[in-house]
């Protein structure tokens, strides 16, 4: 818990805290180190409280979501989620529970319809991406991902004999309304452009998303729209990203495309997302759990971090916030870097946590001698 301060001693802002599956521990400690440094420095007062889910969960109790979980998210004021999967779960098909029913069971018990995922570059990082530089100038866009309806949630059924499966694929015009408003909303306070991702000249279903948001679109008009067919935007997403600000789309397009455009960042670690509705709104970096890296304190807990200031964000702390940002990029400028960034000359994860805190702590000199920095550790000379 976050030692209160006097500036203000009202306010308790209760966070859960679901770290999950292997790397999922390690880089969402690094953002509870951000937020208590932030809680010190501007005299907020975070409380966490931890709950199971995933993989860790249902060798525990046998559930991917045990039901004190649940209650426990929706107590709080906000979920900072870390990443669930196991290879023993993955390589068995005849699993009955799985570790990833732990995060769709929450985002449908807090009623989260709306993944937020912003796609930004970084300079310091464009060599990393296979795309050339002017190709990543000011790329600037956000996906917004249905997360409630879909292919994930819909039937499905295997024949007894094993030959055949189906998954089946229905959306409501009031999943789509919902979502859709609240993207031209936010096209509204940014480029005022909303680009809707479907299938329509084959799916029934993105047939009637862009019905439903033609018809909303009387509502913006304001908001200049496109309609691209998924396959079109993949290929758009690495031909010419900055032709975007708000993408809309369903739910396995979402996933697909924001992991697509992770390339452009130059690390999967490095995104952030939001997943807002009408209960308690979760935050999480879109990688996955990376079981690979669990323990060696190498994975890159950008991602959370910056899941973390948009918690922020969610709590009216803008300023707070963009310091949490300000030091990514600081970082980034002066190559302090994880091991999928630089495998050679690659700082720990911890130790990446520790100058994040350190930054927004104002304890970082005007000038860094990096050979003071010690694996590890972050004591700054």
């Amino acid at each position: 818990m976050v030692k209160q301060t006097k500036k203000n001693p009202e306010k308790v802002y209760k966070i859960a805290v679901l770290p999950g599956d292997g790397i999922g521990t390690e880089v969402t400690a690094q953002s509870i180190k951000v937020l208590n440094m932030i809680a010190e420095t501007y005299g907020h007062h975070f409380e966490y409280t931890g709950g199971l889910i995933g993989a860790v969960a249902i060798d525990q109790t046998g559930s991917a979501l045990p039901p004190e979980t649940v209650e426990i998210c929706m107590e709080s004021d906000a979920v900072l989620f870390g990443a669930v999967g196991h290879p023993k779960y993955d390589n068995d098909p005849d699993a009955k529970v799985r570790p990833e029913q732990g995060i769709l069971g929450i985002r449908k018990a807090l009623q989260l319809f709306a993944n937020i995922r912003p796609i930004n570059t970084y300079p310091a990082l464009y060599e990393l991406s296979p795309l050339k530089k002017e190709r990543l100038a000011e790329v600037d866009f956000i996906i917004f991902r249905e997360l409630t309806g879909g292919i994930y949630f819909g039937a499905k059924e295997t024949a007894a004999d094993g030959s055949s499966a189906s998954d089946n694929c229905v959306y409501s015009r009031k999943e789509i309304e919902r979502i859709a408003r609240l993207a031209f909303d936010y096209a509204a306070k940014r480029k005022k452009k909303v680009t809707l991702v479907d299938k329509a000249n084959v799916l029934e279903t993105s047939r009637l998303w862009r019905k439903v948001v033609r018809e909303i679109t009387a509502d913006y008009p304001e908001i200049e729209v496109d309609y691209m067919f998924v396959d079109n935007a993949a290929m758009q997403i690495l031909l010419n990203p900055q032709q975007f600000d708000i993408m809309l789309t369903e739910n396995m397009f979402g996933d697909i495309l924001s992991d697509e455009a992770s390339v452009l960042s130059g690390s999967l670690g490095m995104l952030p997302s939001a997943s807002v509705g009408r209960g308690t709104a979760l935050f999480e970096p879109i990688h996955g759990s990376y079981p690979q890296a669990a323990g060696k304190d190498i994975a890159n807990p950008t991602g959370s971090i910056l899941s973390a200031a948009m918690m922020l964000d969610h709590f009216g702390l803008q300023r707070e916030a963009e310091v949490v940002r300000n030091a990514v990029e600081w970082l980034l400028d002066n190559n302090f870097v994880t091991k999928d960034i630089d495998p050679i000359n690659f700082y720990f994860t911890s130790t990446i946590g520790d100058l994040v805190s350190d930054f927004v702590g104002n304890k970082i000199p005007g000038v860094v001698h990096k050979e003071n920095i010690e694996v590890r550790k972050s004591t700054v000379i």
